[in-house]
């Protein structure tokens, strides 16, 4: 099969971070009626549904056999990095701005550094201590860009969390990826977060909350967060990632902030101030010179 060409893949990507950029308008929009747990849940709960058949028709092209340590140990993985990841970005969302979410979230290669070096696989320079230093005054600087009553010191914490979540995933998922595909990963990180959650579901369709009631509106926003956002823009990463460097593929997450503001502007009817811009300079700087150092 011929490799794709330069042109076919930049425009893939660029599709990529349109999709997970609009993720977290689209979030804003469910939030409204849905409650953040069982939004998580169903995104998670749909976007295993939607995977599961990728899956399987990979396996049948491709064998392979897993131990009950490596089921467990991905189940797990997808506990954490799905289900509480999940958890964290909705709970976010519902307490702060589209762009705050997205310029927190973006801390997250910070988040993986330093799990890495706990762990001894990544060596702290002078250069990534100051990238650090640099991302969190930027941090501090966001405060100043709360206004009205879409954005809190609460949502912030949980968008940082959201970042947290996803780098343990990476980190302790970097052995799992020496044995298993992506794929593999991914869709066992979805069904062990769809299984962690499932209570939140069970406890809601036994009359705890109007699912009849929900708009078609919001319902599509869920699909849309489950299948676009978290299946298709997945594929497109890992289908990049196959052909190009990983550097250059992680280069395209800081457009999500930039994304994810000028989306919310027209849709949601956000502003943007002075401390959201200078804070979010300052976080991504902060990310590009530790990625850099």
């Amino acid at each position: 099969m011929a490799a794709p060409t330069a042109a076919r893949l930049y425009s893939l990507l660029s599709l990529m971070v349109f999709l997970w950029s609009l993720n977290f308008v689209i979030g804003k929009i469910a939030l409204r009626e849905f409650p953040p747990l069982l939004l998580a849940a169903l995104r998670t709960a749909i976007a295993g549904v939607v995977i599961l058949p990728i899956f399987l028709v990979r396996v049948r092209r491709r064998p392979a056999h897993w131990s009950g340590r490596d089921v467990l140990l991905l189940l797990v993985l997808g506990v954490l990095g799905i289900a509480l990841n999940q958890v964290f970005f909705v709970l976010g969302l519902g307490h702060t701005s589209a762009a705050h979410s997205a310029i927190l979230i973006s801390m997250m290669p910070v988040f993986v550094l330093v799990l890495a070096a706990i762990r001894g696989q990544e060596r702290l320079s002078t250069r990534k201590f100051v990238g650090l230093a640099i991302a969190v005054c930027g941090v501090i600087v966001l405060q100043g860009a709360r206004h009205g009553g879409d954005a809190s010191i609460a949502g912030d914490v949980y968008s940082l969390l959201c970042g947290v979540a996803f780098a343990i995933y990476t980190v302790f998922g970097k052995s799992v990826l020496a044995r298993h595909d992506t794929v593999t990963m991914n869709t066992f990180a979805y069904l062990g977060g769809a299984l962690a959650l499932s209570p939140v579901i069970l406890w809601n369709a036994a009359g705890h909350f109007s699912f009849g009631a929900v708009s078609l509106k919001a319902w599509l926003s869920v699909a849309y967060m489950a299948i676009f956002s978290s299946v298709i823009a997945y594929l497109i990463y890992s289908y990049a990632l196959a052909h190009i460097a990983a550097s250059r593929v992680s280069a395209f997450s800081y457009l999500q902030p930039l994304g994810a503001t000028l989306l919310s502007i027209p849709i949601l009817g956000d502003s943007i101030s002075a401390p959201l811009l200078a804070g979010g300079a300052l976080v991504l700087a902060g990310v590009y010179t530790t990625e850099r150092g």
